[in-house]
């Protein structure tokens, strides 16, 4: 199935699908991909994050659930729901993120650019972690690869993505878009 184009929308089928590995988990502790996290720690990583952004940038306050410490299954619902409220909510088509480092956009394409895009990567990430389905959307990641090589300086240099990881001539695009954030396709899991 194709993400949809429309950010709401696309939200809800990539935090849908981010839900089912969610819940899919067996082993929390598992390691991830990301060097030095947990399974568990990949949940902590969306649900803490983003809160601070929207309400800095937007002055959203989204509902707080348990910690991914207490409950990962609950906290990333509850997480998941709030944002898609906001996304859901007429009034936001009408407003604005700020943020320094990006400037002033409008709130959904903020929350689509730069959120839903981290939740969709961060998918292979559990999916790895815990022997789930790692496949996503070849077209978003194509989508993905054609807009974040050319900002590849200044993702190194956000520290936020680990140094390239060289993959195969001829790679798909899924492959060529993990390499690039700095993940080894390859990383064979527990």
């Amino acid at each position: 199935m194709a993400l949809s184009d429309r950010p709401a929308e696309r939200h809800r089928q990539v935090a849908g699908l981010f839900a089912e590995r969610v819940r899919g988990t067996r082993c929390w502790d598992a390691p991830s991909p990301v060097a030095g996290w947990t399974a568990r720690d990949v949940v902590r990583h969306l649900t803490e994050w983003f809160p601070g952004f929207l309400d800095s940038g937007a002055g959203v306050e989204l509902p707080r659930g348990p910690s991914a410490d207490e409950d990962p299954v609950a906290a990333w619902e509850v997480h998941r729901d709030g944002v898609q409220a906001v996304l859901d909510d007429p009034e936001t088509a009408h407003r604005e993120l700020g943020n320094p480092h990006v400037g002033v956009l409008p709130l959904e394409t903020a929350i689509d650019r730069f959120y839903t895009a981290d939740v969709f990567m961060h998918t292979w990430d559990l999916a790895r972690a815990t022997a789930q389905d790692d496949r996503l959307d070849p077209g978003f990641c194509a989508r993905l690869l054609a807009e974040m090589e050319p900002m590849e300086r200044v993702l190194r240099s956000s520290g936020q993505f680990g140094a390239r990881v060289e993959v195969p001539g001829g790679a798909d695009a899924q492959t060529r878009l993990l390499g690039l954030i700095g993940r080894d396709p390859f990383w064979p899991g527990r």
